[in-house]
């Protein structure tokens, strides 16, 4: 081994590092060692989520690698290629990292993970509730008819989710998997009936509003599977009729990687590259 490799390339040894590190405390977290507590999460998974944080703010370095002052001439053809190469790699290191909300493997603490969610989920709702006042008078209709069991399905699954985090048996965790689905089903399906509207500035309004939403479910859905059997997240996905990819054209990739950045405190980059990695995974799972 060349030691001075090291120094020679330290930004790639910080990688490697930061790799090692994010899978070693995937496998202790599979295994349930947590090596203690911190805060509502643990050792294990704050070690997890650092490294991943800092693997996205890695993908930000090459950039500014090199300066087109002070790099030769015949040398700044090849480094916008050598630059893009070491993004590439490290965007796909981050995409292969277990998400945020994904982290930890025991009921009691996805379902701190879920609540924590809960706030924002009635945020974003009660957005959609004010929406329909910024939208031509022939639109609010058409949207507020989309969304109106919004309220009543994010007070449930807040409430179902307490009771999983109070109490995670069984069959309260089969009432959450129903619901969290249930909703997943309303937003997708307000999707489709609000990308009727005509007007392109009601349509904008509305879309956004209802993709908050969305993005929220998406994130808790993920939780909810990480603690659940194959074959409860198979009868999960059978319960999904509308697919994510039905809806997918009507959705925009930033404002998701910003709310999830914003929960997590993490950069966008790398929430982006998460994002685009859950729509994968749901997708594949049959949602």
């Amino acid at each position: 081994m060349n030691f001075k490799n090291i120094w020679n390339h330290p930004k790639t040894s910080a990688a490697g590092l930061l790799i090692a590190v994010a899978s070693v405390a995937g496998v202790l977290s599979q295994q349930g060692v947590s090596l203690g507590n911190v805060g509502t999460g643990t050792v294990v998974s704050l070690a997890s989520a650092l490294a991943t944080a800092l693997l996205g703010l890695l993908a930000k370095d090459p950039a500014a690698a090199s300066s087109p002052a002070s790099t030769p001439a015949t040398t700044q053809s090849a480094a916008p290629a050598s630059q893009q190469a070491k993004l590439g790699a490290w965007m796909l290191i981050a995409l292969v990292i277990p998400l945020p909300w994904m982290q930890g493997c025991t009921a009691s603490s996805v379902a701190e993970n879920i609540v924590t969610w809960t706030p924002p989920l009635q945020s974003a709702v009660a957005t959609v509730d004010s929406t329909a006042a910024l939208l031509a008078p022939a639109d609010a209709p058409i949207f507020t008819a989309a969304t109106i069991g919004f309220d009543a399905a994010s007070n449930l699954l807040v409430a179902q989710a307490k009771a999983y985090l109070a109490n995670p048996s069984a069959s309260v965790l089969a009432q959450l998997q129903n619901q969290i689905v249930t909703f997943q089903q309303q937003v997708n399906t307000a999707l489709l009936q609000t990308a009727k509207i005509v007007n392109v500035n009601s349509q904008q309004h509305a879309l956004a509003a209802i993709q908050g939403v969305g993005t929220i479910v998406v994130a808790i859905l993920s939780l909810v599977q990480t603690i659940s059997s194959k074959a409860q997240v198979a009868q999960m996905a059978t319960n999904s009729s509308v697919k994510l990819a039905a809806v997918e054209p009507y959705l925009n990739e930033d404002r998701s990687a910003q709310i999830v950045a914003t929960h997590y405190n993490e950069p966008v980059s790398l929430a982006r590259l998460q994002v685009a990695h859950a729509a994968q995974a749901e997708t594949s799972a049959g949602f």
